[in-house]
């Protein structure tokens, strides 16, 4: 089953330069297609059933990649777009935190300015700074708490899942019609990862993933339970992590908790995976993230989503005025949904940042420009 997923999402990357597709999305090309292959499979009930629920199970992973939902979401045409980048995962040990340090430690010292929400971009203006007497700036930066920040560009990098939520108040004056419709067309799904702790293993000793196959799932199944009441159904595994101090607190009980707060419901989901332990003991500690619900980012990252082309990401990282009249650009996109092949990863968003960079450094001239490696 395995194969045949991966020799189909191969088969949708075929579709790149097709004037017209079969179906709009990557999720209705794959369900057709195993169809067409399930009308082939002999064997008992049981066992095509099983099949469909490992199919459903590499459905859940390709949902998770590429951040939505939905493969039905996922538009057809350009999903072959989307490039790998060679080479193996990296993982920071101290997390991201551990790489923005070392970008702040090479710059000089108090030109970072923390928690300053910024309420509106104001742009196309002429704005002036108390600290510089008789200069005009076209760009004034204002905050939730009332201050001010006047400067000639400001580059956005803010997730598009915040450009979503406040489109309409964060311009002024609005962003063009265009580059707006992209950022509502654009897909911006949510991924959470979910840490549980124990006091003593419970798999073996070389075990690195538990894979979950629901068996009473299929990908051809269009009425699926609601995710409010099977939302965990959506798992794609549990990845054993190596063994580190503890330092947090453990999780209060399941009083005035929702179940994915509830440690003694993990215990319950694990001993349905096939723990082999129906005693199991809820985890001492749990962490997780809640990308949807936090203001800043309101999901994860972004995917092409069906009525949408990479022509929409591109789109959102043309700087603005967008007239070629104007001398001087005003503001500047990057962020990895800025970027048309390489979105959704963090080294799409170091590129772009680099691309908006690198527009400055040719705008206020060549003899500043600095080389830099390029992927």
């Amino acid at each position: 089953m395995a194969s045949l997923f991966h020799r189909l999402i191969d088969q949708t990357r075929e579709f790149l330069h097709c004037t017209e597709t079969p179906v709009p999305s990557v999720g209705e090309y794959l369900k057709r297609e195993i169809r067409q292959h399930a009308a082939g499979w002999t064997g008992d009930e049981d066992a095509k059933k099983l099949k469909l629920a490992v199919l459903n199970t590499f459905f859940n992973v390709e949902c998770c990649v590429s951040g939505t939902h939905s493969m039905d979401l996922v538009a057809l045409a350009p999903f072959g777009e989307y490039s790998v980048l060679p080479g193996l995962d990296c993982t920071f040990p101290g997390g991201y935190q551990g790489l923005t340090n070392r970008m702040v430690a090479s710059l000089p010292e108090d030109v970072m300015v923390f928690n300053k929400p910024v309420k509106t971009i104001h742009w196309e203006g002429s704005f002036q700074e108390a600290g510089l007497p008789g200069e005009t700036f076209p760009v004034l930066v204002e905050c939730e708490d009332g201050s001010h920040f006047a400067a000639h560009h400001v580059i956005v990098t803010v997730p598009l899942g915040f450009l979503k939520e406040r489109l309409d108040t964060f311009f002024d004056p609005p962003l063009p019609t265009e580059k707006a419709e992209a950022i509502r067309k654009i897909g911006f799904g949510t991924n959470n990862k979910i840490f549980l702790e124990f006091e003593e293993p419970f798999w073996e000793p070389d075990c690195q993933i538990i894979q979950v196959v629901w068996e009473d799932s299929s990908p051809l199944e269009d009425a699926a339970p609601s995710l409010r009441d099977a939302w965990f159904k959506k798992l794609i595994g549990f990845f054993v992590l190596p063994a580190f101090e503890y330092v947090g607190s453990p999780v209060p009980g399941s009083s005035g908790l929702s179940l994915g707060e509830d440690p003694a419901f993990w215990a319950n989901v694990l001993r349905l995976c096939g723990s082999g332990n129906p005693r199991l003991p809820a985890p001492r500690s749990m962490l997780r993230s809640c990308w949807h619900s936090a203001p800043y980012t309101r999901g994860s990252y972004s995917y092409v989503a069906v009525g949408s082309t990479g022509d929409d990401l591109d789109l959102l990282a043309q700087p603005l005025p967008a007239d070629d009249a104007h001398a001087q650009l005003q503001i500047l996109f990057a962020g990895e949904a800025t970027h048309r092949t390489f979105y959704s990863t963090t080294h799409g968003a170091l590129l772009s940042g680099w691309r908006e960079a690198d527009r400055l450094l040719g705008l206020w001239g060549p003899q500043v420009q600095q080389p830099r490696p390029r992927l």
